[in-house]
């Protein structure tokens, strides 16, 4: 099949990464478009995986984004009539469902936070199968018109299929300027341009952050910031904030905590078995909540909560075979052909 996967934000590249490499070794031929947002591009040269840059993040006002996702998605239909592909897949892609249902396509929405309202009422109003964790209940989905055949859950989390693939780097310490002796902590800021989040306090973060300066050197920090306004601030801190994109399960593997007001980085830690603390101030979703129930993740509500030790490095953590997430995605061309 000729397969295109549409990336939109950073964590979607190392998603995709590994389960391109799959789809070709079936045989498949696949198209990646890009947002040129955050470090998307940036990582996609990383992994040396070929792509076309299609449109740019509207920032962070409600008319921008609407903006943005109009030219986007208009440009993006163009591509998929063009092309005539035979399935779509994305993570969260608010502008390739409605393309791929312009051109009459089968499109696969991937997501694992289900209260972001706004984006699930558009996607998955054009979506042919939408691919979640078990964790989020179909109650929760209801709302968005997605019930099955339609909906597919998967158990687990969708970071323990496609880490399974994932070699991680030895050198990343090196690579960010990190001692072997220090304690390492791997910092994600509260994703700021995101209109989920909007309104939620980033104080428990910062109170993170500077309970993390006051350790050095003890404890060094990397943080990797999801804006350049953000990476401006941070320069002034005395933090490492690397210059260009960083392998990030390699520096969660690498680290002996992680501190994330997202999702992805957390849920890395989680299934690398490294201790994890959101201090998330908006809605949390069902996965975290399983997650936190399951002693996995920790809700950061005071720093002095941070524990600032090396971590215990044992045997690594079981992952689960990404064939069986492949299996699931490509289920909605089978769908298509009424099988």
């Amino acid at each position: 099949m000729r397969i295109w996967v549409d990336v939109t934000n950073s964590p979607h590249v190392v998603i995709f990464n590994p389960l391109i490499a799959r789809l070709e070794a079936r045989g498949h031929e696949v198209t990646v478009t890009a947002r040129d947002f955050a470090q998307t591009v940036g990582l996609l040269e990383r992994f040396e995986i070929p792509y076309e840059v299609i449109g740019a993040h509207g920032g962070g006002s409600r008319r921008g984004k609407a903006r943005a996702m109009a030219g986007r998605t208009a440009a993006l239909s163009r591509l998929a009539r063009r092309e005539r592909f035979d399935l779509a897949i994305a993570h969260g892609s608010t502008d390739q469902p409605p393309a791929a249902r312009a051109a009459g396509i089968p499109q696969v929405t991937m997501f694992d936070y289900e209260h972001a309202a706004a984006m699930h009422h558009w996607n998955c109003r054009f979506a042919t199968r939408v691919v979640v964790p078990k964790a989020i209940p179909e109650d929760a989905l209801r709302r968005y018109g997605i019930t099955p055949p339609r909906l597919v859950r998967y158990p687990g989390l969708k970071e323990e299929y496609y880490l399974a693939d994932h070699r991680l780097d030895p050198g990343v310490r090196a690579e960010v300027g990190v001692s072997e002796e220090a304690v390492l902590a791997v910092l994600r800021p509260p994703p700021e341009v995101t209109l989920y989040y909007r309104g939620a306090g980033d104080d428990a973060f910062t109170a993170a952050l500077e309970r993390l300066v006051e350790a050095a050197p003890a404890v060094q920090t990397v943080v990797l910031p999801r804006t350049d306004r953000q990476r401006e601030e941070l320069r002034k801190r005395p933090v490492i904030v690397p210059d260009r994109p960083i392998d990030g399960p390699s520096l969660v593997g690498a680290s002996d905590l992680v501190v994330s007001a997202g999702g992805t980085m957390n849920r890395e830690a989680a299934a690398l078995g490294v201790p994890a603390y959101t201090p998330f101030a908006a809605t949390m979703g069902a996965v975290d909540i399983e997650l936190i129930r399951a002693g996995r993740l920790r809700q950061l509500r005071h720093p002095d909560e941070l524990e600032l030790v090396p971590r215990a490095r044992g045997d690594a953590p079981s992952l689960r075979d990404p064939e069986f997430l492949l299996d699931l995605i490509l289920s909605a061309h089978m769908a298509k052909l009424g099988r």
